[in-house]
C-alpha cells in the first residue's frame, strides 16, 4: 500500500522546505510515511489537482495568487476528499475562522508551529479521513442492499473517492477517451475544411 500523498503550498521556499524536513522525518518501517509535493503558487496546485489525488493538502493563507481559503475552497471542488489544513500567523486567526466552512478546513495551524504539533495534526486528520471513507464505503453497500442506488452508481461513488475525478471522463461513442469535447471537435473541423486557413501537403 502507498503511503498517503500530501500536497505543501506556500510562496516561501523557506516555509516549504522547513514543512518538509519535519513531515520527512516521520517513517514507518523504515520508510518514508508520505509522498510529498511542494508547489510555491496555488494556480499551478490546482491544475496540479485535476491530475492526480492527493489525501492532504496544506496551505498558507497569504499568497499573492490567492488566498489560502479561496484555494482551498477552490481545491475542495476538485477533490472533495482530501483533508486541508492550512497554515498562517495569528494576525490571520479571524478571516481563518470565518471562512472554515467555506473551504472546509480541518486543521488550523499557526506560525511558527511545533513540528509536534504539526506531525500529530496531519496524522490525526489522515487517520480521521480514512474513517470517513470507510463510513462513506459502508453507507453506499447499504444503499445497494436497500435498493437506493444501483451496483454501477455504488462502485463510481468507490472510484471517484480512490480517484478524483475519474467518473468526470469524456468519453467518446467509441469508448475512447476525450481529450477535448465532441462540439469542439467538430469546430475544429469545420474550420479545417473551410476556406479560412490551407493545409497543403509538402
Amino acid at each position: 500500500m502507498l503511503p498517503p500523498k500530501l500536497l505543501l503550498v506556500d510562496d516561501d521556499p523557506a516555509i516549504l522546505s522547513a514543512l518538509l524536513r519535519q513531515l520527512r522525518r516521520v517513517d514507518r518501517a523504515a520508510r518514508p510515511a508520505y509522498q510529498i509535493e511542494t508547489l510555491t503558487s496555488p494556480l499551478a496546485a490546482l491544475k496540479r489537482a485535476e491530475e492526480t489525488a492527493f489525501d492532504l493538502v496544506i496551505s498558507d493563507y497569504r499568497m499573492p495568487e490567492m488566498n489560502g481559503v479561496e484555494f482551498l475552497r477552490h481545491f475542495r471542488e476538485i477533490q472533495p476528499n482530501a483533508v486541508r489544513m492550512v497554515l498562517s500567523g495569528m494576525s490571520d486567526l479571524k478571516g481563518i475562522i470565518n471562512a472554515i466552512n467555506e473551504a472546509g478546513i480541518v486543521r488550523f495551524i499557526s506560525k511558527p508551529w511545533s513540528d509536534l504539533e504539526l506531525t500529530f495534526a496531519v496524522e490525526t486528520a489522515l487517520t480521521e479521513r480514512e474513517l470517513l471513507l470507510e463510513n462513506q464505503r459502508l453507507a453506499d453497500e447499504l444503499r445497494q442492499m436497500r435498493g437506493l442506488i444501483s451496483r454501477q452508481e455504488a462502485e463510481l461513488r468507490r472510484l471517484e473517492r480512490e480517484c478524483p475525478g475519474i467518473t468526470r471522463v469524456n468519453w467518446g461513442p467509441d469508448g475512447s477517451v476525450m481529450l477535448i469535447e465532441v462540439d469542439e471537435v467538430d469546430e475544429i473541423s469545420e474550420v479545417l475544411q473551410s476556406d479560412e486557413i490551407n493545409i497543403h501537403s509538402p
